[in-house]
């Protein structure tokens, strides 16, 4: 009896092990990436973080999902970007039965729609707050919906769980994706904040924290986008407003965006946006990477149309507290909430659709702003962000998709999700920023107090708060502050009223001020002291009348000095005020300038560096490929630029050199609009060229090599007519094969250069080397080995031409192929039209290394053309580049 209980208690105790062992086992497996998801494994995490793939709404015909929210009873409320709202129940970390509950969501707001009920959608914001679900609208043209861009609250007014009350809050006229974007709650919890793009007209709002008066406000020659790119506002920009819960009252805090997707609070309740850029503007002075700003009351930060942005370094906009680099800006979030190692709970998280990459920014107090540092959080290639959140479980939801591209959502977490997400001691305010928010306090609003506070800060050395004292002055009667302006003796405070009295004063008030501006000792002033006081001038001539001839001569006299300057940022503004006055010599020393200029390394790096966004995204990185082997000078473009609308002060020696200069301008490779850019100054100078040099002067500047590609194909290459598809192997392969027609040699040729095989690699001895010799390719390979090598690049990778990733201690990771290495440094090529550009990366910044398994070789190349030119570029590629070989003296089969 006794053996048997024994037996029976050692039964016991071994299925209680197991169970406990089961039990182990199974949370453990919950708690690791699942290598069975291609999409999981091709995520690059921080070391102890976790991710799943929770729900593919493409893979079940539900769309492109673009923004997220969770409600009140921790459900995901999703959007398609193109179609209606969803409703989702996930399962909890670690349970891997349970599966996702979902419903497209629909509204029935009487008796007629319980039958027909209301669909929403086209949501590019999604808010729970004050028991309502805020949707913000980006669509006017469809018809499904029946609802046009806007604000709308809906609400559930019975209880059952069902919206049924829809309210307009406030109807926008802008659409798509640069139309009306995201909506968030405020710190406190009492109000809201939105955000729209620059395709999206400020509306008639009930307050206004920096009135934006659709002002240029450049004397820089306006060059406007050669694309025809945002031509719907063109001046205000992007903007962000303040709202209660109803919408009765809105204020505007701040513009001048390019496209802000998204925006977020940091645990002081300071406002940050994430500003995508122009990358049409790539190799332009104009061009401005994404960005991470922080949006004070007021705030303008200078997005204009076409070449009249303005630089970060005016004093009437701010700048960015760190570059991102290129990229398509989708979310901003912080992440306070998230149970995450106290690093990333301090951190703001920023998404990146082109390059799949999830910045973590870090921000610590700097005088009245912030001292912003930033790295790759999470990445995957591809992985186009969309949009995501803290759910309340302390896990990262997002989303990927947009523009009916593949969607996901995903979840990712540190551990096991059981680190504490209370609230983290929040650091203390600074004196600085207190004395900002006083100054904030007048915004949007006359006080009899605003004046006699705000002066003296005028000329504080933080230019936020200098920032935030002008418009407090601003905002008051210029009555009240106009003779203070006039007794002031101190340049900066001087400087910065006068800034004020350009935006507020009337035509004619600023010519004595221009003349107290022209009294101080230019050369006792900081660099930055010298470009605001050049920037006033400007503005007065701009805003309060043109400048008489004997101001010009006055401010001519007061400056020439100073012209040319030690630092690009001054020769910039010298030389656009001395073309623009007509001051003596100034076409003769901005020339000499033209010829000379070399461009400075950045101030302010990106966190991104271009190189590193090549090989990550198939579309736009072979654009930065292109560009960065053969990047404009900017310095020089700058100066071009000035000089078209130069009419006096030239030599025929001098006009020569400057239209000579353009035709070798065309040989450079910016963005999508640079060469437009370039020819539009050009025309522009043979418009102020004497008209009998006019035939000699348009084709010495290049007339003839305008057309030129961007992205590096020679003039005159034939290209494709397509129209192309997405080539599939076995469909490419039946194509090739089954094509009767003799091939032609040049339009194979024609094709090997127009699909950029030519840029990496080498045909007889003609191409570039980044990738193997394709000379020998026709006797050692078939056709289906040939167009799987093309479609499918990364099937197979030659450990010869394979790039590699390095994971860095301090975060983030880089891609590149290893030309060399030393004790000391890796070596390694990022840009395979420009193999010669070798990057060094030191050897202690590297935690570790593995081979890619994505080649650098990008798909989708041949997705242009048409079965024809795919019959004549593979017939070229087994030729070896033979126009005698027999593929061209009989039918292929």
């Amino acid at each position: 009896m006794n053996k048997n209980r024994n037996k029976i208690k050692i039964l016991l105790s071994t299925i209680l092990l197991m169970v406990v062992l089961i039990s182990f086992t199974e949370t453990k497996r919950a708690f690791f990436q699942d290598p069975k998801d291609p999409k999981i494994t091709n995520l690059k995490l921080p070391e102890g973080f976790h991710a799943e793939r929770l729900y593919g709404p493409s893979e079940k015909g539900e769309g492109s999902w673009v923004s997220m929210a969770f409600d009140n009873k921790g459900r995901i409320i999703a959007s398609d970007q193109y179609g209606s709202l969803y409703r989702l129940i996930v399962p909890k970390i670690g349970d891997t039965i349970t599966k996702v509950k979902i419903e497209e969501l629909k509204i029935t707001t009487d008796s007629a729609s319980t039958k027909n009920p209301v669909t929403m959608g086209h949501a590019h914001g999604l808010l729970w707050a004050f028991n309502s679900l805020y949707v913000m609208i980006n669509n006017n043209s469809n018809e499904k919906f029946k609802r046009g861009s806007g604000l709308y609250r809906l609400q559930d007014t019975d209880g059952d769980d069902q919206f049924d009350k829809v309210t307009l809050i406030k109807a926008l006229e802008g659409e798509g994706e640069h139309g009306p974007h995201s909506v968030i709650l405020s710190p406190d919890k009492q109000s809201i904040y939105v955000v729209a793009g620059n395709f999206t007209k400020i509306p008639k709002l009930n307050s206004y924290r920096n009135y934006p008066e659709s002002k240029l406000d450049n004397l820089f020659p306006l060059i406007k986008d050669p694309n025809g790119h945002d031509n719907t506002v063109q001046t205000h920009g992007g903007w962000i407003a303040h709202l209660d819960s109803t919408g009765a009252n809105w204020e505007l805090i701040a513009s001048g965006f390019r496209n802000p997707f998204d925006l977020a609070f940091n645990d002081q309740g300071e406002l940050f946006a994430y500003d995508s850029d122009m990358e049409w503007d790539f190799g332009t002075p104009w061009y401005r990477p994404t960005r991470i700003v922080h949006v004070t009351s007021g705030a303008e930060f200078g997005w204009r149309p076409g070449t009249d942005k303005w630089s970060p370094k005016y004093p009437d906009n701010l700048p960015a507290v760190i570059n991102v680099g290129q990229g398509s800006p989708t979310n901003l979030i912080y992440g306070g909430n998230a149970r995450f190692p106290k690093k990333y709970r301090k951190a703001m998280f920023a998404f990146d659709w082109s390059f799949g990459i999830i910045y973590a920014i870090y921000n610590e107090p700097d005088g009245a702003s912030y001292k912003t540092t930033g790295e790759e959080f999470i990445s995957g290639a591809p992985l186009p962000l969309t949009d995501g959140t803290i759910g309340p479980d302390g896990a990262l939801y997002f989303l990927t998709g947009g523009r009916r591209l593949e969607s996901d959502l995903y979840r990712v977490y540190y551990g096991d999700n059981t680190l504490s997400n209370d609230n983290l001691p929040v650091a203390e305010v600074t004196s600085a920023i207190k004395t900002r928010r006083q100054l904030e306090a007048f915004h949007g609003t006359k006080n009899s107090a605003a004046v006699d506070f705000s002066w003296p800060n005028l000329k504080n050395t933080d230019r936020y708060i200098r920032y935030a004292a002008r418009v407090a002055i601003e905002n008051q009667p210029v009555e009240e502050w106009y003779n203070k302006l006039l007794a002031e003796k101190d340049p900066i405070a001087l400087t910065q009223a006068a800034i004020a009295l350009a935006h507020k004063g009337t035509v004619g008030s600023g010519t004595a001020v221009v003349s107290q501006l022209t009294k101080v000792d230019f050369s006792k002033l900081s660099e930055s002291q010298q470009l605001d006081l050049l920037r006033a001038i400007e503005l007065i001539f701009i805003r309060l009348g043109q400048p008489s001839a004997e101001i010009k001569k006055e401010v001519a006299t007061f400056l020439n000095p100073y012209y040319p300057a030690k630092t690009n940022s001054l020769n910039r503004e010298l030389s656009k005020m001395m073309v623009y006055i007509d001051a003596p010599k100034s076409v003769e020393k901005t020339m000499a300038l033209l010829v000379t200029a070399k461009d400075e390394a950045p101030i302010q790096k990106s966190i991104s560096e271009s190189s590193d966004l090549i090989l990550r995204n198939p579309q736009y990185g072979m654009d930065i490929a292109a560009m960065l082997a053969r990047i404009p000078p900017s310095q020089q473009t700058w100066y071009a630029n000035v000089l078209s609308q130069a009419k006096n002060g030239w030599t025929p020696e001098l006009q020569k050199k400057y239209f000579q200069w353009f035709y070798k301008a065309f040989s450079y490779r910016g963005g999508v609009s640079f060469v437009g850019f370039i020819n539009s100054a050009r025309k522009t100078a043979l418009a102020n060229a004497p008209k009998d040099q006019f035939d000699y002067f348009n084709k010495i500047s290049g007339d003839s090599v305008v057309s030129i590609s961007r992205s590096g194909v020679p003039v005159g290459t034939i290209m494709p007519k397509g129209p192309g598809k997405n080539w599939k192997v076995t469909q490419a392969v039946n194509v090739v094969d089954s094509s009767t027609t003799v091939r032609s040699f040049t339009r194979g040729k024609a094709m090997f250069t127009a699909t950029l095989c030519a840029s990496c690699h080498q045909m007889k001895g003609e191409g570039g080397i980044a990738g193997p010799d394709l000379t020998q390719l026709g006797s050692r390979f078939s056709t289906k080995d040939i167009l799987e090598s093309i479609i499918e690049p990364s099937k197979t990778i030659s450990d010869q031409f394979g790039s590699t990733i390095f994971f860095l201690k301090k975060g983030g990771s880089i891609l590149g192929r290893v030309i060399r290495q030393d004790n000391s440094n890796y070596y390694i090529s990022q840009n395979p039209f420009a193999t010669s550009v070798v990057r060094s990366l030191a050897k202690k910044e590297v935690a570790r290394t593995r081979v890619s398994d994505s080649s650098p070789m990008l798909p989708g190349l041949i997705n242009g053309l048409n079965s024809e030119e795919l019959s004549d570029l593979i017939a070229y590629l087994k030729s070896g580049g033979n126009k005698n070989h027999p593929i061209y003296t009989k039918k292929t089969n």
